[in-house]
């Protein structure tokens, strides 16, 4: 399928993952994502092998995201932010157990029921680990619809290279939007999967999925193990875009919808002469630190775009030792910074950072 067909974020979302192998989709209603499960319930029964399950809360879904994980089979669940912190444990779970899954969240804004327009505030908890204990998960914010196909596809391929889950971190905009997409990404990724539950047939010994630890040793060697496949993670899997930085002295870091209302106010910028780029972050953990670290040795400031109150700025920081300072461009609950807004806070930039 390469022609390229005019669809819905959140519809897109949906194909790709059933494109990529998914078969197993367990979810529950919760806007502005909805039209994911909707899609869903439509298309995997008329799959081989495909199973639509619309579980009686978003507890069970995780659970049943669980189940199937531990068989080795590719599987799905999605929700939005009030829903994805009912997940929590699940998610830790998932950690817990090493098991490969895709969870979509279409970020509203919050705490709380909070609203159902678009927010990126669900940044810490999407990037600091997502439920209890030590552990991250892959986490993959697109800016298209486009790109939220392929990254579909990467979430699930990253996360049975790693054994870990997977996140695409969309929102209320990038769901509802609707752009032309090819859905032919290629040929999909193979891996063994000796430690899948998948029946022994007697010819080998029964494999346990376990997240339980008795031994605090045996818990603490597991944990170390894990941060060292981290830290390898950190070293080659990270992603990012650049959009004029060649001779940038100022510099945007923006993700999702407000990456493209960034290009817009970068455009203008350049216009008037004022040399300013932009670092988007794909992966947000893996957050991009070398590319901003590097940056930082020739840029005098740099401006987080950000739909929250600024959790971003705090890896720009860190990432950057605090070489230089870090304004803050918002807009929260529910609302969207205009090119205009992100215009003034160049202007400011400039001030600051004392770029020409």
């Amino acid at each position: 399928m390469s022609d390229k067909v005019l669809m819905k974020g959140n519809e897109a979302l949906a194909e790709a993952a059933i494109m990529a192998g998914c078969r197993h989709y367990f979810g529950y209603p919760i806007t502005p994502q909805t039209e994911v499960a909707a899609y869903m319930s439509k298309r995997m029964p008329k799959i081989d092998g495909g199973v639509f399950l619309q579980a009686e809360s978003e507890i069970a879904a995780i659970n049943m995201v669980i189940g199937v994980a531990a068989t080795g089979k590719r599987v799905m669940t999605s929700s939005s932010s009030p829903g994805i912190s009912l997940k929590s444990e699940g998610l830790s779970y998932l950690a817990g157990c090493d098991l490969p899954a895709l969870i979509v969240n279409v970020q509203r804004g919050g705490p709380g029921l909070g609203g159902i327009q678009p927010s990126q505030s669900d940044y810490f908890h999407a990037t600091r680990g997502a439920g209890h204990g030590d552990f991250h998960m892959l986490v993959l914010a697109p800016n298209s619809v486009q790109e939220m196909v392929s990254l579909v596809f990467k979430g699930f391929d990253l996360a049975e290279k790693y054994r870990m889950t997977a996140m695409i971190l969309s929102d209320g905009t990038m769901g509802q939007m609707m752009e032309p997409v090819s859905l032919d990404m290629g040929e999909i990724k193979q891996y063994d999967k000796p430690w899948a539950l998948t029946g022994t047939e007697l010819k080998r010994k029964p494999n346990i999925v376990n997240s339980l630890y008795l031994k605090p040793e045996e818990l603490e060697v597991k944990n170390f193990e894990r941060y060292e496949k981290y830290k390898a993670i950190e070293e080659t899997e990270a992603m990012y875009d650049e959009y004029m930085m060649e001779d940038a002295e100022i510099c945007i870091v923006a993700f999702g919808v407000a990456s493209r209302v960034s290009q817009n106010a970068i455009d203008q910028a350049r216009a008037q002469g004022i040399k300013v780029g932009m670092i988007r972050p794909i992966t947000l953990w893996p957050f991009p630190k070398k590319a901003l670290l590097k940056a930082s040795e020739k840029v005098n400031a740099f401006v987080s775009v950000e739909l929250s109150m600024g959790q971003m700025v705090e890896d720009i920081e860190l990432a950057t030792r605090c070489a230089k300072p870090v304004l803050l461009c918002n807009r929260v609950g529910g609302m969207i910074p205009t090119t205009e807004d992100v215009l003034n806070k160049i202007m400011e930039a400039t001030k600051v950072g004392g770029a020409k």
